[in-house]
């Protein structure tokens, strides 16, 4: 088992030990975090759904992040990424979600926003939402997976202080 799916169990443990599951709304990782926690036996018990949503016109349609907060603030940003973990929780049975949006490279970074800069979100159902924006270097597929490791090790983060302050 990979080191992600490690990690992805450890989740689902977390999760199912609250009676919880996972949404995942995911832009430059393309599902690759709704593909670790699928590789885990039995995370159907725990996992809801993922939403890929690379294009603006999916984050729009499918998780309903508002027009002006990508015109105000762009595709990659905090405020995106919260929209995105926000509307995977209101378009699914989820009580956890987990989004993340970024420049993957190797193109398409600006001076404002690099390649490599990574915004992750962490939101449950009736409670908080959080985000943190990242500057991972790399490969393309190295920035991905990166993001991945950080989305799932925040979630996990998140769940366990919810468990504790339960």
């Amino acid at each position: 088992m990979s080191e992600l799916e490690l990690l992805a169990e450890r989740l689902g443990r977390e999760l199912l030990s609250r009676k919880e599951s996972l949404a995942t709304a995911e832009s430059c990782t393309g599902g690759w975090a709704a593909q670790v926690v699928t590789a885990v036996a039995g995370s159907s018990a725990w996992f809801d759904r993922g939403f890929v949503t690379y294009s603006n016109d999916a984050k729009l349609e499918m998780l309903g992040v508002a027009v002006t907060t990508l015109e105000r603030h762009g595709a990659v940003s905090e405020a995106t990424a919260r929209a995105m973990a926000q509307g995977a929780l209101k378009h699914s049975r989820a009580t956890w979600a987990l989004a993340i949006t970024g420049i993957a490279g190797p193109t398409g970074g600006t001076s404002g926003k690099p390649v490599g800069m990574v915004c992750l979100a962490w939101a449950q159902r009736n409670a908080g939402c959080e985000a943190l924006t990242c500057q991972f270097a790399g490969t393309r597929a190295e920035v991905r997976q990166q993001a991945v490791r950080l989305a799932l090790s925040g979630a996990l983060k998140r769940v366990m202080a919810a468990t504790l302050m339960a």
